[in-house]
C-alpha cells in the first residue's frame, strides 16, 4: 500500500518520515476559503476536500491529507502576509491561551476516515520589543498564527494541553494507530 501525502507543509513531511513512512508528496489543488460554516467543520471540511481532490488520480494508494488552524478568541489566524499582520497575531497570542485544531483525512479505496485534534496552547506575556524580535526572524511566516512551536518561539511558551505534533500540523500518534488499523482491515 503505497503512501500518498497530500501536502505543501515541510513540517509535516518532516514528521510523516520522523515515524518512519515512506510516501509520495502531492500538492492537493483547492480553494481553500470555505464560508458559512464554524471554524471547526471548515478545517475539517478543507482537509476533506483536499483528500477528495486527489482518490481519482491516487486510488488504490493511502492518502494522507490535514489542515490546521490556530484559534484565538474565536478568531481564526491564518499565516501573516506581512510584519504588522504577524505583529497582531503575537499581540493576540501573548498572555493568552489559544486552540490548535488539525483535522485530518485519510481516504483509501472507498473508505474516508477523519478526525481532528484540539490542543490548547499558553503563550507567556510578551512585550513589543519581544515581538518585534520574534517577528524579525523568518519564522511566523508560513505558519498558521504566525508561530511555530518548534522553533525559536518555543521560548514564549509555558504550556501546551493535548498533543504537540498537533500543533506542528500533524498529530502522528493518532495518525500512526489509524494506519495501523487501516493496514490490519486490509490484509
Amino acid at each position: 500500500m503505497d503512501i500518498i501525502l497530500g501536502s505543501n507543509s515541510p513540517r509535516r513531511k518532516e514528521l510523516l518520515r520522523q515515524i518512519g513512512y515512506q510516501f509520495t508528496v502531492v500538492s492537493p489543488d483547492i480553494d481553500e476559503n470555505i464560508d458559512g460554516v464554524n471554524l471547526v467543520d471548515m478545517v475539517e471540511k478543507i482537509s476533506l476536500e483536499k483528500a477528495k481532490s486527489l482518490q481519482t488520480k491516487y486510488y488504490g494508494n493511502l492518502i494522507i491529507c490535514a489542515d490546521t488552524i490556530v484559534v484565538v478568541n474565536d478568531q481564526h489566524l491564518g499565516k501573516p502576509i506581512n510584519k504588522d499582520d504577524a505583529f497582531r497575531m503575537i499581540k493576540m497570542l501573548q498572555n493568552n491561551v489559544h486552540q490548535v485544531y488539525t483535522a485530518v483525512t485519510v481516504v483509501y479505496l472507498d473508505n474516508v476516515y477523519k478526525f481532528c485534534v484540539q490542543t490548547d496552547v499558553y503563550v507567556n506575556d510578551m512585550d513589543d520589543e519581544e515581538i518585534l524580535e520574534y517577528i524579525s526572524t523568518d519564522e511566523p511566516y508560513d505558519k498558521a498564527g504566525g508561530y511555530g512551536i518548534q522553533g525559536v518561539f518555543a521560548k514564549h511558551i509555558d504550556r501546551i494541553d493535548g498533543d504537540y505534533y498537533n500543533v506542528m500540523g500533524l498529530p502522528i500518534s493518532r495518525l500512526d494507530k489509524l494506519i495501523k488499523e487501516i493496514k490490519k482491515s486490509h490484509n
